[in-house]
């Protein structure tokens, strides 16, 4: 009665207050489970508050803590784990409150467009913008994405249409039957079926992944879960066609929920001959096609699982344009590579992980133990003043404290590391009911991530999972680790004047879990899944083909004008139409001085073997093995620098026409 009577004043005071930006219950935070309808219709009410609740007012009650409700939906963290996550925020909001008189930082607002704004913003992002506006862009370029699309995916691009369609009635705008009457779109399944079964891997060579959809999780047809091992993420087929067969076979969903870090499912990728393709290994140009593919395929899985995933946009914000702390990712960016060309991940945090692995990773509490917030406050100060310059004492800052000022820095960014853009799809992940689609739907998340807050995620995963990885000497297991660092990623700047207490109760196990994936399945979320390699290569065929169809008709033309005789096709340099069928492929390595290179084609080599090669003959190259990375080049694909584990032969099969360089790679 004294927890509902204090939550009916707080109903109260939340009267007349505007809240100004954020996500509702209804879009992103499903109820905590338990929670009754009266519950749940007074959270809805209170999530209009905007007031600031201090730590200690949210952690009264009979326990001393918050009241903690155990979530259904996913792997649950027991109340034991999540008594650290609270701990964590008490320390972060007495750290807040201590930097007095540090300068003041704009908060974070956050705006939902309104119906038919946000549709048309979609399909802008997803190159589709000549849809409702002819002067957008290439048609043809559109023609060329269109004619990719599964049968999910244009459902997804036909329901964002026909909103906008509707709304815009008095202007002329085809209508969506005669747009998707385009071949290989919804007309094409069958040959859709039969490209997919051709694509990367190669149906020969692969075993046990022929097949889709859930199988461990007690879906879809008998003879799909003897095809599919249980742990096996299938990347063959679209991950909402896999979805939609889960849907249409299965009656419920039998998943054991576990809570311990050894029981979460060893998922893994299943064989490809081909290679896989992580972030990074694609040029710019195929990784534009392979954000618009993602774009829409994240959103044909939530359509397809009926969640309604409503984008934000972050509104213009005042920022600091330079320094350590509080600069946005690409400024820090810009200013780290007019010092190191190439650099990825902002210095300073890259020698924040130096030193505290430097100092050892055995040391218990690591990153749960706050270090002394005086001597923070300092070394961040001095850290503003002498990093650059290269005059900071690194050998006086003590473990705990870098592994705070780590955790600030991550805070202190002036738009979340997961973004506006994309914060409520992460939260989202878990209404999806198998852990697999879970999954699948974060890793086309985390593809979606502007390029610098995608690295910096990636390296300081990598970093937490090396913490993990002496859980014996430093106390931290995969529990411990997530559920410290899930406030530092999803508590931006006002990020709790902007939900109420219900809110965040129920966010905390959710935020939680969702850093468990990204840390524990960090291999797997970074990969390019097949099935949109294989759209890319795809639309990089047909956009050929118009390349071609155009230069053939300025060829006739030239030769109708000029009365001049030229050859119909460009024949191909003898060494490259004749070198694989007569059983070897050449290898250039123009960095190296190296014209080309011989190597035997056999059905065992692989990309590795090419590098090998390179080594044994090329004496004088000082470059590590590692810094090595053969590229495919050309035919279907812009470049790719390719997987070490690639069986040349089925490669050359899937890209006939591809040239093959080995580059010195710059990683940092």
């Amino acid at each position: 009665m004294q927890h509902e009577s204090r939550n009916m004043n707080r109903q109260q005071d939340a009267k007349g207050v505007i809240l100004t930006g954020y996500f509702s219950n209804s879009e992103v935070l499903p109820p905590a489970s338990g929670v009754n309808n009266a519950e749940e219709t007074e959270s809805s009410s209170l999530s209009r508050r905007t007031g600031r609740y201090s730590v200690q007012s949210r952690l009264k009650n009979a326990s001393g803590k918050p009241p903690y409700h155990r979530c259904n939906s996913q792997d649950s963290l027991d109340e034991l784990f999540m008594d650290e996550y609270w701990t964590e925020v008490e320390n972060i909001t007495l750290s807040s409150e201590g930097k007095g008189d540090a300068e003041p930082q704009e908060e974070v607002q956050l705006k939902v467009p309104d119906e038919g704004e946000q549709e048309k913003a979609w399909l802008t992002e997803a190159g589709l913008a000549t849809l409702f506006d002819e002067s957008a862009s290439d048609p043809e370029d559109m023609m060329g994405l269109l004619f990719t699309l599964t049968r999910t995916q244009a459902a997804a691009v036909e329901k964002r249409f026909e909103t906008i369609r509707k709304r815009n009635k008095h202007h002329h705008i085809p209508d969506v039957r005669d747009i998707f009457k385009l071949p290989g779109t919804l007309e094409s399944k069958e040959d859709e079926a039969k490209s997919t079964e051709r694509s990367e891997n190669g149906k020969r060579n692969i075993t046990t992944d022929g097949q889709v959809v859930g199988q461990g999780n007690g879906a879809g047809p008998s003879e799909q879960s003897v095809s599919e091992p249980e742990t096996d993420i299938n990347l063959e087929l679209s991950f909402s066609d896999q979805a939609l067969s889960y849907k249409e076979g299965s009656k419920a969903s039998s998943e054991a929920l576990t809570d311990t870090d050894d029981k979460l499912s060893n998922f893994k990728l299943s064989r490809d001959k081909t290679g896989l393709t992580k972030m990074g290994d694609l040029s710019p140009q195929d990784m534009k096609k392979v954000h618009r593919l993602v774009l829409i395929e994240m959103t044909a899985l939530f359509d397809t699982t009926g969640i309604d995933l409503k984008a934000h946009k972050a509104v213009k914000l005042k920022v600091k344009e330079s320094g350590l702390f509080g600069v946005p990712l690409a400024t820090l960016l810009e200013q780290d590579q007019r010092r190191q060309p190439g650099t990825k991940v902002p210095i300073i945090l890259q020698r924040l992980i130096f030193h505290i692995e430097e100092e050892g990773l055995d040391t218990e509490g690591l990153l749960r133990i706050p270090g002394s917030a005086t001597r923070v406050k300092a070394v961040h100060v001095e850290l503003e003043g002498k990093f650059y310059e290269g005059l900071f004492s690194w050998e006086s800052l003590k473990q705990h404290d870098a592994a705070s000022l780590l955790k600030l820095f991550i805070r202190e960014l002036p738009h979340p590391l997961l973004t506006v853009e994309y914060l409520s799809a992460f939260m989202a992940v878990l209404k999806l009911p198998t852990k697999k689609q879970q999954l699948q739907a974060l890793n086309l998340v985390v593809l979606l991530l502007p390029e610098s807050s995608r690295d910096v995620l990636k390296a300081l995963m990598e970093f937490l999972q090396r913490v993990i990885d002496h859980k014996e000497q430093n106390k931290m297991t995969l529990n411990n680790v997530a559920v410290v660092m899930a406030p530092n990623i999803f508590m931006f700047k006002g990020f709790r004047n902007k939900i109420s207490m219900q809110q965040e109760l129920s966010m905390a196990t959710e935020t939680a879990n969702i850093v468990r994936l990204l840390i524990r399945y960090q291999n797997l979320l970074w990969t390019i899944p097949k099935f949109i390699m294989n759209q890319v290569r795809k639309q990089n065929t047909e956009n050929q083909k118009k390349i071609s169809k155009d230069r053939a008709m300025r060829k006739l033309l030239k030769k109708i004008a000029y009365d001049r005789e030229k050859p119909e096709k460009q024949e191909k340099p003898p060494s490259e139409v004749d070198s694989s069928s007569q059983g070897f492929i050449r290898v250039q390595a123009p960095q190296f001085s190296k014209v080309s290179m011989a190597v035997q084609l056999t059905e065992e080599l692989q990309a590795s073997d090419v590098l090998s090669h390179f080594l044994s003959q090329k004496s004088s190259v000082s470059v590590k093995r590692e810094a090595l990375c053969l590229y495919e080049i050309g035919g279907n694909i812009k470049e790719r620098c390719l997987d070490e584990d690639t069986y040349m032969k089925d490669l050359l099969e899937l890209n006939p026409s591809a040239k093959w360089v080995i580059k010195w790679v710059i990683q940092r």
